[in-house]
């Protein structure tokens, strides 16, 4: 179960009612401008990630090898955004559960991973086959 659906807004209600206990309309008033506040840089955050990813073609990255390495269990999609930079490629059905995105680098190595309810729950590396015939 996520908490933070259920502790965030019991906190901010504690908060109004704290503030109101307080200091009344001007405390209401206090905390509202600081959820705005924590709001409007949220939404900064995500333009600024967008922002970034629209310069890269979709399904990017540098370094899939450097990707695999930073990946971590539950982080959310907006963070591997940030990490990689581009937006990944769609690979499961679109509004499907879970949702499964590739990156890959110019080596033609990727990383594809999945997403269960927008937290990375897992990740796999592949890397091209090198032909024998070729290192001849």
């Amino acid at each position: 179960m996520n908490f933070n659906r259920i502790l965030i807004p019991v906190a901010c209600i504690a908060l109004t009612v704290g503030a109101w206990r307080a200091y009344q309309w001007p405390g209401i008033a206090l905390v509202a401008s600081g959820l705005v506040m924590w709001i409007l840089l949220h939404f900064t955050r995500v333009l600024t990630v967008l922002k970034r990813a629209t310069n890269r073609p979709v399904g990017s990255v540098a370094s899939a090898v450097m990707l695999n390495a930073k990946l971590k269990k539950g982080v959310n999609l907006m963070h591997v955004i940030a990490m990689t930079r581009s937006l990944g490629q769609l690979q499961s059905a679109k509004d499907a559960q879970p949702e499964v995105f590739r990156w890959t680098d110019t080596g033609r190595s990727h990383v594809t991973c999945t997403f269960v309810a927008g937290k990375l729950s897992e990740w796999a590396l592949e890397r091209p086959v090198e032909d024998e015939d070729s290192s001849e």
